[in-house]
């Protein structure tokens, strides 16, 4: 299945290609249906958690994932920018970091949302082994390009631009 991201009359869509039919789906119509469903979907799981362990230690639950969010999100943001400066002076691209970088912050504002659904997505996002999964899956399925490629691309361009002679001045 390829998702491609295709740009019509200024408006995104994604074309979804399943080799059988192609659907087209505006991509604010989607995002629209999403922020309308998580919501619901999240005051419907903490109602029934509130239900069954009682109201003070859900929102004890609630209070304490956000507070790990916070701490989870500068402790990972810290040492990712960390490894990027690593990369960067070894003369590295560093392709891994750049796309970290996104997820850590996602997952800190997943996991700062009040609600068990957005807290696991955030936490998936924070975990570091995690993390590196999803950012492996984004980079092996062409989802986002890294800038490793346009690295190659340029050091292979200049050593076809080298000319390579020796230079002797002739005086008249």
């Amino acid at each position: 299945m390829d998702i491609i991201l295709e740009i019509y009359s200024n408006y995104p869509y994604i074309v979804i290609d399943d080799y059988i039919r192609e659907y087209e789906v505006n991509i604010i119509q989607l995002l629209f249906l999403v922020l309308l469903i998580v919501p619901f979907a999240e005051i419907y799981l903490l109602l029934q958690v509130g239900g069954i362990i009682g109201a003070m230690p859900t929102i004890f639950l609630v209070v304490f994932t956000a507070l790990l969010g916070t701490f989870l999100l500068k402790q990972q943001g810290l040492a990712t920018f960390r490894r990027f400066q690593l990369s960067l002076a070894q003369g590295e691209v560093p392709a891994y970091e750049m796309i970290e970088g996104p997820i850590i912050l996602l997952g800190g504002v997943l996991l700062l949302t009040p609600g068990f659904i957005t807290d696991i997505l955030g936490i998936i996002c924070l975990i570091p082994p995690l993390r590196r999964k999803v950012a492996q899956y984004l980079i092996e399925n062409h989802l986002v390009q890294t800038v490793a490629d346009g690295f190659q691309r340029s050091k292979a361009n200049r050593a076809d631009n080298v000319l390579e002679g020796e230079f002797h001045k002739e005086e008249d």
